[in-house]
């Protein structure tokens, strides 16, 4: 979602501003803006479209002050236009959110009333006004800030410039995360660490309903009700400040490549390479639940759905895999026994984090398998089960992914070994699986120029099919996602044997078909799909190994990657997946790493 970004600082600020912003690009945005405090008074810079152009108004019109606010607005309420961009002002306030003010017509309409002039279609512009109007009637800023933030519904994370005061900037989280960063004779607010990670790696992290005044030398932290809150301040890792591209072309290209170095950095929390065994984190004891309810969205509920195969199969744990927008809404059932698991990258994603509230107020266990250890999620489940991917920048998920498949795998064998269902020899021949799956990443990736050169085909369709059986058939929806997200092509992922029963109706010259099918004891089935489309002269790229490549079909273009165990297939075959889509997609000329209208962290509804 949108990124924020807010200096009260010893130096000008406008080009740091930026070059944070800069760094928040990866969770996509159509517009742009900065607010600097000059003299006294409020000054700003907008453009619509990408940071270029902001530094082009900037090159042409400059903003002094040391003391500012910035943003990248991805567009909710209004078009992305110089009007809706960020920050807005009104009187001494500016203001930059991310968030969605859920009564904002109702206030906009009060606030109208009172023969306030509105000048965007934004939601945010309703806050500038109510906090102006509370100064106005002679409250100080931080009282105003807090009768403003209690006349809101919604969801957001607030940075507010108040000119005309010694320099101070507010800041509000409920919902969408929000940091404090700590310097020296300087103190930063930003959407998370990578915002502030060019100025400082001592941040705070806000809790849901906190607020804050920062000035030169400290934050001023308020929970909900208005009370002193004492949250500590964290050291963050070097990682979080440092996100460069190095020699690839795309953040997504770079992220791909580290796959091996993701997987292994997440086993390495979860196994014992030595004794070759597994374990949960936190101490957790499978053998103690009857079921497992897994939510999540987009590619992490692919995740999921993979585990769930799993964990059926070699821990005889029955698991529920939801949609978290749809089980959050549902009223499910919920039997004693069972364990929720929330799985995100950002460990703040709106639906996920609301629907692992909802399982902890009813009493269930709860863990957060999330790569951002210090997120939402992480604090507030029972268990953090962490992912070791880095920072990923690209916002269509890869080494995530296959770091949240590195853990959920490990977890798996500590389950089945829990359970009673793995004895200590399966336990080690499984965790050796788990120990030769980063080279076997790396040995999947080096698949890239045959798949380039296929790409060149593949982006000519209006439509493709993916078709996997087994635990691969979520990895074919996953597959088809990639290429929808960033070439936006239209895919459809199905399990193979489902062809049959409808979708093979899609099927014709025009209609690629991806399948999935490295050898396994679905092998033969999947290659009777593979045939029944192939007759109907569908163009078919087969993804397989060496024993699966002589059933390919006559005409067929296959892939042969790695042969290993269908324990570990879905980590292996990821990559492959990926680069189909990032080399199809960079043969369109489409926006890699920002495609249109996504965002990498959906931190509101």
């Amino acid at each position: 979602m949108c990124g924020i970004i807010g200096i009260v600082g010893v130096s000008p600020a406008a080009e740091r501003l930026v070059e944070s912003l800069r760094r928040l690009e990866y969770r996509g945005y159509d517009s742009a803006g900065v607010a600097t405090v000059v003299d006294g008074k409020l000054e700003r810079r907008r453009a619509p479209g990408k940071l270029k152009n902001l530094d082009a108004v900037l090159e042409a019109d400059p903003l002094p002050g040391d003391t500012g606010i910035g943003h990248t607005r991805w567009a909710t309420h209004g078009a992305p236009t110089t009007e809706n961009a960020h920050p807005h002002i009104v009187g001494r306030v500016a203001v930059v959110h991310n968030g969605i003010i859920e009564n904002f017509a109702e206030l906009k309409a009060e606030l109208q009333a009172e023969g306030r002039v509105f000048h965007s279609q934004t939601d945010t512009e309703v806050v500038a006004h109510l906090m102006d109007r509370a100064l106005g009637q002679g409250l100080a800023p931080l009282n105003a800030f807090k009768d403003t933030l209690d006349r809101l519904t919604g969801a957001y994370a607030l940075c507010v410039l108040v000119a005309g005061e010694k320099p101070a900037i507010l800041g509000a989280r409920l919902g969408p995360p929000l940091v404090v960063g700590h310097g020296d004779g300087e103190m930063y607010l930003g959407s998370d660490a990578i915002a502030v990670g060019p100025f400082t790696n001592r941040v705070t992290y806000l809790e849901d309903g906190d607020y804050v005044l920062i000035d030169h030398d400290s934050a001023l932290i308020f929970d909900q009700a208005g009370r002193r809150a004492n949250r500590p301040v964290h050291t963050v890792a070097a990682s979080s400040a440092l996100v460069e591209r190095g020699a690839y072309r795309h953040f997504m290209a770079k992220e791909i490549h580290e796959q091996p170095d993701a997987c292994q950095h997440t086993l390495a929390t979860y196994i014992d390479p030595v004794a070759r065994t597994a374990r949960a984190p936190g101490g957790f004891d499978f053998g103690e639940i009857t079921r497992l309810q897994i939510v999540a969205c987009g590619t992490a509920y692919y995740a999921g759905l993979t585990a769930k195969y799993l964990f059926e199969r070699y821990a005889g744990l029955p698991v529920d895999v939801e949609v978290a927008s749809e089980f959050r809404y549902r009223d499910p059932a919920i039997s004693a026994g069972t364990m929720a698991l929330a799985i995100s990258q950002s460990g703040e994603t709106a639906d996920t984090l609301a629907a692992l509230r909802w399982c902890k107020a009813q009493g269930l266990t709860t863990a957060a398998l999330v790569n951002a250890h210090q997120s939402s999620m992480a604090r507030e489940a029972d268990l953090m089960w962490p992912t070791n991917a880095g920072p990923e920048i690209g916002v269509a998920s890869t080494k995530a992914f296959t770091a949240q498949l590195s853990a959920l795998s490990a977890l798996v064998i500590a389950a089945g070994v829990q359970r009673g269902r793995i004895d200590a020899a399966e336990e080690a021949r499984l965790v050796q699986l788990l120990m030769e799956a980063p080279r076997l990443i790396g040995e999947a990736i080096k698949l890239e120029p045959r798949i380039k050169a296929l790409a060149y085909d593949l982006a000519k369709a209006t439509d493709v099919l993916y078709l996997g059986r087994g635990a691969l058939y979520p990895l074919a929806l996953e597959g088809a996602l990639k290429l929808k997200e960033i070439s936006y092509i239209h895919a459809e992922g199905y399990a193979a044997g489902e062809l049959k029963h409808g979708p093979i109706a899609l099927v014709d010259e025009r209609t690629p078909v991806v399948v999935l099918a490295p050898t396994d004891a679905l092998t033969e089935k999947t290659v009777s799909n593979m045939q029944e489309v192939a007759a109907r002269g569908a163009p078919i790229v087969m993804v397989t190994d060496e024993g699966g490549a002589p059933h390919a079909p006559i005409l067929s273009d296959v892939l042969i990657g790695p042969t290993c165990d269908p324990f570990i297939a879905p980590l292996v075959y990821a990559p492959p997946m990926q680069l189909l889509a990032y080399h199809v997609a960079v043969h369109k000329g489409t926006d890699v790493d920002q495609p249109r209208n996504l965002a990498k962290s959906v931190t509101v509804e």
